[in-house]
């Protein structure tokens, strides 16, 4: 009598170990599927362009009088203007 419940058993056991093996497979499938895609390139506008130009000739002045960088801030006033942040960042390295 106690066999067809040690049966019962290792049924049990043998479908939560293949229900886990399952899960872990999916979670690394969707894992890997979900890496965010590169960021298109988009072109720089021109306001950004020109403010950009300038801090690289602030810099540039900078480097030939001795010093090692430029510091600049953003002029945004409750963040309702574009102050081209991802473009500063795309050009100056972010930090890197």
């Amino acid at each position: 009598m106690s066999e067809p419940l040690r049966t019962s058993r290792r049924r049990w056991i043998a479908a939560w170990a293949v229900t886990g093996a399952v899960g872990l497979v999916v979670t690394a499938v969707l894992n890997a599927s979900s890496a965010p895609a590169p960021r298109p390139e988009e072109p720089v506008r021109a306001v950004c362009a020109e403010r950009i130009a300038g801090m690289e000739k602030q810099l540039a002045k900078a480097r030939r009088e001795g010093g090692g960088g430029v510091l600049t801030f953003s002029r945004v006033k409750g963040g309702t203007e574009d102050d081209c942040d991802e473009e500063l960042r795309d050009h100056f390295g972010g930090g890197r």
